[in-house]
């Protein structure tokens, strides 16, 4: 991993707003998650995204936790952007990574970039050893997939 951005891209043959409105779909998110992690959205969360929007999630790695997201980025159709972390008095001192989405219309539907942040993370240097980045960038290949056949299906 260079830097602290990892990305994935992948041509969607759909229009952005097809596709921006499945990711900007909080209820969505467990459907469209290629890591197998995120299960349920908090019943207090918009399902609808905007700007400054926050939602929970119900996460499962092995044990269950809970993770809050707040929608930094909004840009209908084209970008959009949360940043997540525990829930309580620990998210303030932990985690922080940011998760976008990028659309751009090119010939043959819409170019998807799919990025995880880690720059505003509070353990970015752990999270750039190992595995990890190989293994999101694989996750995040599976998600773009997903939502490829989500907005494709007939």
């Amino acid at each position: 991993m260079e830097g602290d951005v990892v990305s994935v891209e992948r041509v969607i043959p759909a229009g952005p707003a097809a596709i921006f409105a499945v990711v900007a779909d909080a209820s969505r998110h467990p459907e469209i998650d290629g890591s197998g992690t995120v299960r349920q959205l908090k019943p207090e969360a918009p399902h609808l995204l905007g700007l400054g929007s926050t939602f929970g999630m119900s996460m499962k790695m092995g044990v269950g936790y809970s993770m809050e997201s707040t929608v930094i980025e909004f840009e209908e159709g084209r970008r959009i952007a949360w940043q997540s972390r525990p829930p309580g008095f620990v998210g303030k001192f932990v985690a922080g990574r940011i998760w976008r989405y990028e659309l751009e219309p090119v010939e043959g539907g819409t170019l998807v970039r799919e990025s995880w942040d880690i720059s505003q993370d509070h353990q970015r240097a752990l999270l750039r050893l190992g595995a990890l980045p190989t293994k999101t960038a694989e996750n995040m290949t599976k998600t773009l997939e997903r939502i490829d056949r989500i907005v494709t299906a007939t």
